[in-house]
């Protein structure tokens, strides 16, 4: 993971440049559908910041973390809001979110990290509150050009939420649509899994 991270300290203008200002409404807008709308959204691993002013702009109250300082620094003077340091593992909210959108990054976490992450995640998440995840679609797991990826498919991420709920006490984690998309990114040939969950309160807590 601090290879990851290293990768965005030093290569925060690249990225910026391949993914700041894509147009990528069709999957905002679907999940936006299920945020009420003055609703709290938590942009998990936001980049260069795209998907927070996106958010902000449409009226939402938006938070926004991310591990690399670089980054942070970036978001924060492109959606113009304080965009906090923080790792994934960090997160120690409870029932705070109507939201929580998870785009390109949690994909960064080995796949035996990934059940408790998500678990902080859910638990973040108010009742009915919804989540979404993308991961480039594959069984490949390490390092790829610089950083750390865990590819998924159907199957294996099935496979993690099942153990997240196993873990969950009062609330499930429930998919409400899994799909696949090619990258937005002209030059990229690549396919990307998404899934929006629910969480759904199972019995009183």
């Amino acid at each position: 993971m601090n290879e990851t991270i290293d990768y965005y300290e030093k290569n925060a203008n690249d990225f910026v440049s391949s993914t700041q200002r894509i147009d990528f409404h069709e999957i905002q807008d679907y999940f936006l559908s299920f945020i009420p709308k003055d609703g709290h959204i938590l942009d998990f691993g936001c980049g260069a910041g795209r998907d927070t002013k996106y958010f902000l702009d449409r009226g939402f109250s938006v938070e926004a973390i991310d591990g690399s300082e670089e980054m942070c620094k970036v978001a924060s003077a492109y959606a113009g809001i304080k965009v906090r340091h923080m790792m994934f593992e960090d997160l120690d909210e409870k029932g705070r979110y109507d939201g929580i959108w998870a785009c390109a990054s949690i994909l960064h976490v080995p796949s035996l990290q990934l059940p408790g992450i998500i678990v902080k995640m859910a638990a973040a998440l108010k009742p009915d509150g919804v989540m979404y995840i993308s991961f480039k679609y594959g069984s490949f797991e390490g390092e790829r050009n610089g950083r750390f990826f865990t590819d998924q498919t159907e199957e294996s991420l099935k496979s993690i939420f099942d153990l997240v709920n196993s873990k969950l006490k009062s609330y499930r984690l429930d998919a409400k649509k899994v799909w696949i998309t090619e990258d937005v990114r002209k030059d990229r040939d690549e396919r990307w899994l998404n899934v929006i969950l629910w969480n759904f309160l199972t019995h009183a807590s």
